[in-house]
């Protein structure tokens, strides 16, 4: 009689066959809790990845770093708002012929500060960029 074969085929490479036992303290182990909730990964995943992939690379919650990045460009786009609008106002003051030294001055610092945050979060981005591709 031919015997039907049920269930999942074996695995032939890639199968898990070797077990460590591994005893935490009580802090350590809380730890790896919350990092399992926070990183959305089995405990087993977190511990696997961190010992495989070495301790020089950092796991990121995706989901957390794409909020925070969304959040980031939300004030970005404000302080963007917000250097439009005192320019359009020194415009109006300059037609007016009331244009301060001083607040165009003023204004010239806070466009150059604006620039350079601008210019670093730019590189930061890349940074993010290059690490999550490896």
């Amino acid at each position: 009689m031919n015997k039907r074969q049920l269930g999942r085929p074996q695995m032939v490479q890639g199968k898990r066959d070797r077990k460590v036992d591994v005893r935490f303290t009580s802090e350590e182990f809380d730890l790896i809790l919350k990092l399992e909730t926070a990183l959305g990964m089995s405990k087993a995943d977190l511990i696997r990845s961190k010992v495989l992939t070495g301790s020089d690379r950092v796991i990121v919650n995706a989901e957390r770093l794409i909020l925070a990045l969304d959040l980031l460009g939300t004030e970005m786009g404000r302080a963007g708002n917000n250097i439009n609008q005192l320019a359009r106002y020194a415009n109006a003051l300059k037609r007016q012929g009331i244009l301060s030294v001083v607040v165009a001055e003023r204004y010239n610092i806070l466009l150059a500060n604006y620039q350079d945050n601008q210019k670093r979060l730019e590189v930061l981005l890349r940074k993010v960029i290059r690490l999550a591709g490896k």
